[in-house]
This record gives C-alpha cells, structure tokens and sequence, in this order.
C-alpha cells in the first residue's frame, strides 16, 4: 500500500495520481456486468415518464405508496447508517476506524444518490419537486424537511469525502460532524413521515424515527462488513488495521441487532394487545395475512435472527460469520421496509360508501398491492447502478487508509 502525503494542492488535488491508485482486485467485467444490470432502471424510468405512473406503476388510490417508496427508505438509510458508522473514526477520534472513512462515505454518497433516482419516479414531476422545493417551501411539511435534509446531507459528504481524499483531517472533522448531524436528523425525520400520519394507525407514533436511526446503524454496520470483504478479496485477506476495524463494526453490528429485536418485538405485542383499531388488523395482516411469508423468512429470520444468531454464537469473533450476517441483514431489511410501507396501507381508512367498493379490497377486507414490472425494473435496476459505481470507485479511486 502506498503511504500518502499530506496534499494541499486546492480542487485539483482531488485528481492526482496518488487519489487515482486504484483496487486491481477489483474485476472490470463485474462493473460491465451490474452496469447492464443497471440498465434495467433506464428501462422501467422510460417507460413511466413517457407512459405516466397510472399506466406503469402497481400503486392505486387505496395504495400509493409502494415498492419504489421502500426501496428509497431503504437507500437512504444505508446511506444514513455508513455516515453515522463511519463518523466514529474521523468524527469522534476513535483511531481503529479511520480506516472505514473512504469507503464508507463513497458508499453513503452512492447510496443517497441511487434513493433520489428511485424516488424521483415515484414523483409525477421529479424536477418540478426540486424547483419549487427551494423556490415555494413549506416549513410545516416533514417531507419537505426530509428533500431538504437529505440535500445537506449529501453536500457534507460530498465536501467530506473530498477532504479525506486530500487528507484535510480538520476539513473532514467540520464535514464529518455535519453529516453525522444532517444524517440523523434526514432519517429520523423520515420517520416522522410516517409517524406523524394520524390516519395511518400503524404508523403513528413516536416509534419510527428511533427505529429508523437503530435500522440504519444496523445496515451501515452491515454494508461496512460486506465492503471490505469485497475491497480484499475475501473478509479473511483484511490486512491489521481493516481486521481490527472489521472486527470492532461486528460487535457493534451484534450490539445494535439486539437492541432493535428487542424494540420491534414490544412494537408486536403494543400493536396487538388491546386490538388496537386499524394497527391490530395491519399487524395480523402483517404476520398471518398476505405479507406473512415477506415478515417471517426475510423481516424476522433473514434480517434479524439469522444474523443475530451468528454474531452471538461466534462471540462476534468469526469475520466470515459476520460477512454472511451481514449479507442475510442486508436482504432481510431490504423486505423489512417493504413490509413496513405496504402494511401500513393495508386496513382502508374508510368505509365505502353504499353500493360502491374500495379499489384494490378483496374478500377479507384488505386492499393489495404488488409491484408492477417497471416498478421491479426499476429498484433492480438502481441496486445494480450502485452497486457498479461503488466497484468502479474502488477500482479506480485510492479508497484504502493503509
């Protein structure tokens, strides 16, 4: 590895051969190879804005928040969870985990990045929003607050990140502090997005914006893991300080999994006991209705309990038991938000009127949702794109603090 000096060359800096000394371990058929896979969102993006949402999306009145809304959630919160993660280093002074700077943070850029492109075909005039979201705001909108954090979020790590490439460490502690502050407010305040909609039982309450932040250190933790186990070649080859690094995210990974299954197991019993109206019949339709095979195999063993298991059970000592809790995390809450979004729709907000049916409302009373082929297009299609542009930085950007 190569030993950097400290550069004070201005904006070019950032372009100097030693910024350039790229990871060989990294194939450039697997950028090609998720760069046609990213295609796919060209494919379903096309077809919404020529052929409009209500031709191209699964959403309906009864449903309009759907597969695209959870998949931003879910960006943006791995975004939110690398910042906060990767703060304990040039944030907060804790010296081990210096090392997870750059990658973190190219990763929270990316991610944050790929959750506006997702979002913004699930908005009827994305540039339309970005206009009048600066020239006409609304102070009392939570989701006017969550475009206008999110956007100040991502100047910070921009900045940030260009200051850890030129090793500004005090430009990266001002940066890095900003976006610690920006990230927890950004995605707390996503919560609230739902939390505050009082017709939405399910939703409402003080629960979701600290479920939300515990979610996204879970999921930084989690994509920090499985990063430099792709960075290496394989989570067995970290050199000293990456294992050290690695090894200190795996028990804060296992620490913070616990505490968020012990909050969502007394989210069931409060959201069940009593019947609650509306929030009892969304969570047994959660858990013995039509999402039940998406909470139990991918919310509960997938994302939880598989990986909670095997943190504990190798006493957070085994970097290949961690990578792979990582990965059943990583799938695990990708459904989890899902499932989140779409149960949160599921118990209509009225009765019909007489005569006339709810749209969507089967025989047991629920209205349903599943998502469109460009809907899936899409999300497929944007995972693919981050996950392309995150190898190609790694290839060709000097991302390693060794």
């Amino acid at each position: 590895m190569a030993v950097h000096s400290e550069n004070t060359g201005g904006v070019l800096g950032f372009l100097t051969p030693d910024m350039l000394k790229g990871n060989d371990k990294i194939p450039l058929k697997a950028i090609i190879i998720f760069l046609i896979i990213g295609g796919l969102y060209i494919i379903g993006a096309g077809n919404i804005l020529i052929n409009g949402q209500a031709k191209t999306l699964g959403v309906t009145r009864s449903v309009p928040w759907g597969i695209l809304i959870s998949t931003y959630v879910f960006f943006v919160g791995t975004s939110t969870g690398l910042c906060l993660v990767s703060s304990m280093g040039h944030v907060f002074g804790i010296e081990k985990y210096e090392v997870i700077g750059k990658r973190a943070i190219v990763l929270s850029i990316l991610t944050i990045l790929c959750g506006f492109a997702v979002i913004g075909m699930d908005l009827g005039h994305p540039f339309r929003m970005a206009i009048y979201n600066v020239i006409s705001p609304n102070l009392q909108s939570a989701i006017w607050w969550m475009g206008t954090l999110y956007s100040v979020e991502l100047v910070f790590i921009i900045v940030e990140f260009y200051f850890l490439m030129t090793h500004n460490h005090k430009g990266a502690f001002w940066a890095g502090l900003g976006g610690f502050l920006a990230g927890i407010s950004a995605y707390s305040n996503l919560g609230s997005v739902f939390a505050l909609l009082e017709a939405r039982p399910f939703w409402h309450g003080p629960f979701l914006p600290i479920y939300f932040i515990l979610s996204a250190i879970v999921s930084g933790s989690a994509m920090i893991i499985i990063v430099f186990s792709i960075a290496y070649g394989g989570i067995d080859r970290l050199p000293t300080k990456a294992n050290e690094a690695v090894r200190g995210i795996t028990k804060l990974f296992g620490l913070v999994m616990g505490i968020f299954i012990f909050f969502v197991i007394w989210r069931l019993i409060t959201s069940v006991y009593g019947a609650p109206p509306e929030k009892f019949e969304a969570t047994m339709a959660l858990m013995f209705g039509p999402l039940k095979l998406s909470f139990w195999l991918f919310e509960i063993l997938l994302g939880m309990l598989i990986p909670f298991i095997l943190i504990i059970a190798t006493k957070a000592s085994s970097l290949k038991a961690a990578y792979y809790a990582a990965i059943s995390a990583m799938i695990g809450i990708f459904f989890m938000r899902y499932n989140l979004v779409v149960a949160g729709q599921i118990v209509p907000m009225r009765e019909p009127a007489p005569g006339a049916g709810i749209e969507g409302a089967t025989a047991d009373g629920l209205v349903h949702y599943f998502p469109s082929f460009t809907e899936i297009a899409v999300v497929i299609g944007a995972i693919g794109i981050c996950i392309a542009l995150y190898l190609a930085a790694e290839r060709f950007l000097n991302l390693s603090e060794e």
